[in-house]
């Protein structure tokens, strides 16, 4: 059945609406960045690039690596630009564009999503400059409340134990990532369970001119703990789209991992004075892994 033209928007040159991308304009490996600006830093690595296009925060290099063709996009922050970057990759490559149409499930093409973004620690023993490698993102973001994401037991246990610790309205939802690509790209790097926060301030626990609703926030995320037969969980990070990347890229079947410069520390009130050297080690050590 065709998708209406409401569903599936194309500007007038036949690219899909927010991305400004066609089908051929990326590869089936692609580098998400969340600020436009970190484009190029990853970009200037390539041995050639040919395409660059830029509409709104996406901003989309195409260029070669060591022979391979990777694709840098940024995405802006929140997981609300993440639905829109997810669904939007997934139509390029599984809808056809002349009839409209979804691709048959054995033809479905899975695409390799590699977020490399900046993140702060929640405990003491992960140090400010160190990478870390999302294994479960917890997401206490609204945005799985319009999908039917299926999570495993263990999941489930752990949103559920959220919710009941910060006394929640809601349960959030916990996705774990691609182990294959996690084992690829994260070796070496601190292993760990993201938190995935609705905003920067008041839900990252900062305090400006407004109060928080839960004074003891940080406490609450650096306590949490939950005891299974896979051993003790607990949140070791936290930034604003990895568990948006995990959901969708599970449902739509992308294999996703989420890198994280780790370059504050709301245990020890560290700031990296050196962030963008820590960035630039973990685009280096990305690209030479992907």
């Amino acid at each position: 059945m065709a998708i209406p033209d409401s569903e599936l928007i194309f500007n007038k040159d036949g690219s899909i609406y927010h991305l400004n991308l066609q089908p051929d304009h990326i590869s089936d490996t692609i580098i998400t960045v969340g600020d436009p600006e970190r484009v190029p830093l990853v970009s200037q690595h390539f041995d050639s690039i040919e395409t660059r296009i830029h509409k709104r925060e996406f901003v989309t290099h195409v260029g070669y690596y060591k022979g391979k063709r990777l694709t840098v996009i940024s995405t802006g922050m929140g997981t609300d630009n993440i639905d829109i970057l997810l669904n939007e990759l997934d139509a390029l490559v599984n809808i056809d564009f002349v009839t409209r149409e979804a691709r048959p499930q054995e033809e479905h093409i899975a695409l390799r999503i590699v977020r490399v973004g900046t993140s702060g620690a929640l405990q003491a023993d992960i140090p400010v400059g160190s990478h870390l490698v999302t294994e479960h993102a917890v997401g206490l973001d609204s945005l799985m409340q319009f999908y039917p994401l299926v999570e495993t037991g263990l999941e489930i246990e752990v949103a559920t134990g959220v919710q009941q610790a910060l006394a929640l309205d809601y349960r959030p939802y916990c996705v774990r990532g691609t182990d294959l690509l996690r084992e690829q790209l994260g070796a070496g790097m601190v292993v760990g369970n993201t938190l995935t926060c609705p905003g920067f301030y008041g839900p990252q626990g900062r305090v400006l001119r407004l109060d928080l609703r839960r004074p003891d926030l940080i406490e609450q995320f650096q306590n949490f703990r939950h005891e299974s037969a896979e051993g003790e969980f607990r949140l070791t990070n936290f930034e604003m789209e990895t568990a948006g990347y995990y959901a969708l890229g599970r449902m739509l079947g992308h294999e996703v991992v989420s890198l994280n410069a780790i370059v504050a520390n709301r245990a020890t009130g560290e700031f990296a004075t050196n962030s963008d050297a820590v960035m630039h080690d973990l685009i280096a050590k990305t690209l030479d892994r992907v």
